[in-house]
């Protein structure tokens, strides 16, 4: 069995989770959040804790046991504390400034500004303008966002400038060489 998909999730007492006709519905303070269970994948709850089962044990039940499990806790987590990625903006001139509601302007090395609309559920803030911290409830939307908004400009090898994630190591390479 998988080790993964046999641990239990614990759904702490704000939360309330839902299993009809093959669709997990989980509701909580940050919102809700809906997916459908993939076929052979069941979800048992015994009081405040889920427990994830597979029909049997084929190649195919045996990868989605663990995935499937992973999937409800993060939207367990999401509608409980939520999800957050921090992006850090280096260069000489690059800043990010909260605009409109959901818009995020960005200041990037273009001849012009860059504007960055959230989708729905997705909010930023701006605690500094070489910082914006994307915050949602679910996990695969706040990374999409972000790994959207680093494209735009990605950090480049020779000097570092570019959008980044907090903490990033970005590999430097040497210049030219002087003669």
């Amino acid at each position: 069995m998988s080790r993964i998909g046999r641990s239990p999730i614990t759904v702490p007492s704000s939360v309330s989770v839902d299993v009809v006709d093959g669709v997990v519905t989980v509701k909580g303070p940050n919102g809700t959040m809906h997916r459908t269970l993939p076929d052979g994948i069941t979800l048992r709850q015994d009081g405040d804790v889920l427990n994830v089962e597979r029909i049997n044990d084929e190649t195919m039940y045996r990868s989605l046991h663990g995935l499937t499990r992973t999937l409800v806790s993060n939207m367990v987590t999401g509608v409980t504390d939520g999800w957050r990625k921090e992006l850090e903006i280096i260069g000489v001139g690059y800043r990010a400034a909260a605009g409109a509601t959901g818009v995020l302007d960005l200041a990037l090395g273009f001849s012009h500004p860059v504007q960055f609309t959230a989708p729905e559920g997705i909010t930023f803030e701006v605690p500094l303008p070489t910082r914006v911290i994307i915050k949602g409830a679910d996990k695969e939307v706040v990374g999409q966002v972000a790994a959207s908004i680093r494209k735009l400009r990605k950090p480049e090898p020779y000097k570092g400038k570019g959008v980044r994630y907090l903490g990033e190591r970005v590999v430097r390479k040497a210049g030219k060489a002087a003669k």
